[in-house]
């Protein structure tokens, strides 16, 4: 009995505010999510803690809420000819692995060390990921503007280049998204890494898109879109897992999931109508403002811990508020590169039909 009561103490009270405040942030998820491929989770997960849910709650229910939305966003996807379902279905099967071996370290770090261990896990964990991925998928993405390649197509990375040339018989399998035959000897680690990290901060797509991109050598927007299927699969698994543990609040994950159906759709719109190098800028620059938001918070969970000087009251609100604020502005940030991005390119579209249209009726 106690054991479910303090299942239930996880649980924060949902009023009006709450409920509107989680279907904005499902919305902008949805977005984000249709957009990049890379589940959303990365706003999803720290916009719940900063609005007080304990971190493995968040990251369960984030994952609940996540699979019948990559669902929905991989069959929009689909249409058009942006899924390699194949390599979506390989890279899930050892993705689900990772995601039961990080779910069993994240409850184990729960039992031990309480929710503000859980808490601290997560947000060291995000930090540092969000530094080196965000950083990286940044600075790739200015390279590529700077450049002036907008046009050109995407170049294979040398070390994609690499792993495609490397044969080991009786692993090989093809997929049309690499155009080339990959041993899944590669697969296997990359599949792994991602479900790991999906169960530790409910976002597996940090390194399931990057490494599609630079370690196979598929193209960005298609690298997007097969990770809904990893994502799909992983969270189907995950949610399983994790709810077999009272840590899924499936109110959370509902409200969250309504928010998003309509961002994803939209998102996915969207990437018709963009480059290459915006997907990159959209995912970079979110994952930068997030950091910081997430980031405040490390010194709270520390203090708690008594692993540094425990902090006064006011100095705990001063760093909750701000990475509150910081929180909704990467949610804000997000939706408009994302609208502004669709925007643009639908009116050039239409434009480039209007012109066709004088100059055909010219003739």
């Amino acid at each position: 009995m106690h054991d479910v009561m303090s299942q239930v103490s996880n649980f924060i009270n949902l009023d009006a505010a709450n409920i509107i405040y989680l279907f904005l942030v499902g919305f902008v998820g949805g977005l984000v999510s249709g957009f990049i491929g890379s589940g959303g989770a990365f706003v999803l997960t720290p916009a719940m803690m900063s609005m007080g849910v304990p971190g493995l709650v968040a990251v369960a229910s984030n994952m609940c809420h996540k699979f019948p939305k990559a669902l929905i966003g991989a069959l929009k996807r689909a249409k058009y000819g942006q899924v390699d379902v194949k390599l979506g279905v390989v890279l899930g099967i050892s993705a689900e692995a990772g995601v039961l071996y990080g779910a069993h370290i994240q409850e184990d770090i729960k039992r031990a060390f309480g929710d503000a261990g859980s808490n601290l896990y997560v947000s060291v964990a995000f930090v540092v990921i969000l530094a080196v991925v965000g950083t990286f998928v940044l600075r790739d993405a200015l390279k590529s503007y700077k450049s002036g390649n907008l046009h050109e197509e995407e170049k294979v990375t040398k070390l994609a280049r690499w792993v495609q040339s490397i044969n080991i018989p009786g692993t090989m399998v093809y997929f049309k998204a690499l155009n080339a035959r990959v041993s899944v000897l590669f697969t296997i680690p990359l599949g792994f890494a991602t479900g790991m990290l999906a169960a530790t901060i409910a976002v597996g797509g940090f390194i399931g898109v990057p490494s599609m991109i630079y370690v196979l050598g598929a193209p960005s927007l298609m690298a997007s879109a097969s990770e809904l299927v990893i994502a799909f699969v992983m969270g189907l698994g995950g949610s399983f897992k994790y709810a077999m543990h009272g840590l899924v609040d499936i109110r959370l994950a509902m409200i969250i999931l309504a928010g998003s159906l309509f961002g994803i759709q939209l998102g996915a719109i969207g990437t018709t109508y963009v480059k290459p190098f915006m997907i990159k800028l959209v995912m970079g620059v979110i994952m930068v403002t997030v950091l910081f938001s997430r980031g405040l918070m490390v010194p709270v969970y520390m203090s708690q811990l008594n692993l540094i000087q425990t902090l006064n009251e006011g100095t705990i609100k001063v760093l909750k508020n701000t990475s509150f604020a910081i929180m909704i502005l990467a949610l804000a940030l997000g939706a408009f590169i994302v609208l502004s991005a669709m925007w643009q390119g639908c009116r050039a579209e239409r434009a480039l039909a209007a012109r066709e249209t004088v100059e055909h009726s010219e003739i």
